[in-house]
C-alpha cells in the first residue's frame, strides 16, 4: 500500500525536471508543517532527474506493463546468452532492438504530452538506458522503480555477441574459422621448401599470437577508458545535482530571510505605535492626576 510520501514521490518523478526542485521544497515544507521528519527528510534526499532519466521514468509509471516485458525479455536473452543457443540469440537480438525502438517512441510520447520540447528530447540516451536494462537485471529493477536520477549504460552489451562455434551434427567437422589452414601436400617438395613453409607458418602463427595480444590489450584499455567516462560523468551529474540542492537551500534561506525581514519590520512598527500609546497614557495620567491635585487645593481653601 501507496504512503502519501510515495505518492508525492511518484509525482515528483512524473513532472519535468525543471520543476523538480521548487516541487521538492514545497512537498519538504509542508511535510515540515505537519510535523512530519521522517518525510521531510525522505523528500529532501530525493535527486532532481536528468531529462532523459525522466524520460525512463515516465515510461515506467505511466506504461508499466511495457517494462514488465522488456525485464522478460531480458530474462530471454540472457537465458540464450548463457545456453548458447545461437539460432535463438540471433532472433531474439532483432526483436531486443526492435522492442527498445518501440519503448524510445512510446516513451517519446509520453514527454511530448508531458510538455517536453521533441526536438530537446536525448532519446539516444533513453534508447541506452532500456538497452542496458535488457543487459543487467539490477537495472531493470532500477528502471521499474520509476525513480531514476541518470540514464544508465552497458557498455559491454551492444549488439548480442554471436561466438565462433563448431557447428555440432553428429560428424566431425572442421573448424574453419579457428583452425589455420594446412599447407598442401605437394608430391615434389623438397626438404629446403617444407623448410621454407614450415617457416611461414610459424611466421603467421606468431604474428597472430601477437596481434591476439594486442587486441586483449586494446580491448582491456578501451573498457577501462569506458568506465572511466563513466565515473567521470556520474562525478559531474553528482556535482550538478548538488549545486541545484544548494541552490534550492539558498533559495529558501533568502525566502525565510526576507519573511524574518517583513517580521521584523511589523515588529517595530508595533513597538512605536505601542510607544506612542504608552506615552499618550501617561500624558493622560498628568492630566488628571493635575486636575485632581487641583480640586484637592480648592477644597482645602
Amino acid at each position: 500500500m501507496h504512503s502519501a510520501t510515495d505518492s508525492v514521490i511518484r509525482r515528483l518523478y512524473e513532472e519535468p525536471p525543471e520543476s523538480f526542485v521548487a516541487t521538492r521544497a514545497a512537498a519538504v515544507d509542508e511535510a515540515r508543517r505537519e510535523g512530519d521528519r521522517d518525510a521531510a527528510k525522505r523528500l529532501a534526499a530525493l535527486k532532481k532527474p536528468t531529462v532523459a532519466a525522466w524520460v525512463v521514468n515516465l515510461l515506467a509509471l505511466k506504461r508499466p506493463d511495457l517494462i514488465g516485458e522488456l525485464v522478460e525479455l531480458s530474462t530471454a536473452l540472457r537465458a540464450a546468452q548463457r545456453d548458447l543457443q545461437g539460432e535463438q540469440l540471433r532472433e531474439l537480438s532483432q526483436q531486443r532492438r526492435q522492442f527498445v525502438s518501440a519503448l524510445v517512441a512510446a516513451a517519446r510520447k509520453l514527454a511530448v504530452a508531458a510538455g517536453a520540447p521533441a526536438a530537446r528530447l536525448p532519446l539516444a540516451d533513453v534508447e541506452a538506458t532500456l538497452t542496458a536494462a535488457l543487459a543487467e537485471p539490477e537495472i531493470a529493477a532500477q528502471v521499474r522503480t520509476g525513480r531514476l536520477i541518470r540514464p544508465a549504460n552497458y557498455a559491454g552489451f551492444g549488439e548480442v555477441p554471436r561466438p565462433r562455434l563448431r557447428l555440432v551434427t553428429g560428424e566431425a567437422e572442421d573448424d574453419l574459422a579457428e583452425e589455420p589452414e594446412a599447407e598442401p601436400e605437394i608430391p615434389s617438395i623438397t626438404p629446403r621448401e617444407r623448410a621454407a613453409a614450415d617457416q611461414r607458418r610459424r611466421e603467421r602463427e606468431r604474428k597472430r599470437r601477437e596481434l591476439d595480444r594486442e587486441l586483449s590489450v586494446a580491448l582491456a584499455a578501451e573498457r577501462r577508458a569506458d568506465e572511466q567516462l563513466v565515473r567521470a560523468e556520474s562525478a559531474e551529474r553528482d556535482a550538478g545535482h548538488l549545486v541545484e540542492d544548494l541552490d534550492a537551500e539558498l533559495a529558501e534561506l533568502e525566502r525565510r530571510r526576507t519573511e524574518a525581514v517583513a517580521d521584523v519590520a511589523r515588529r517595530k512598527l508595533a513597538r512605536r505605535t505601542a510607544e506612542r500609546e504608552s506615552a499618550a497614557a501617561r500624558r493622560r495620567v498628568g492630566d488628571v492626576q493635575a486636575a485632581l491635585d487641583d480640586l484637592t487645593a480648592e477644597a482645602a481653601d
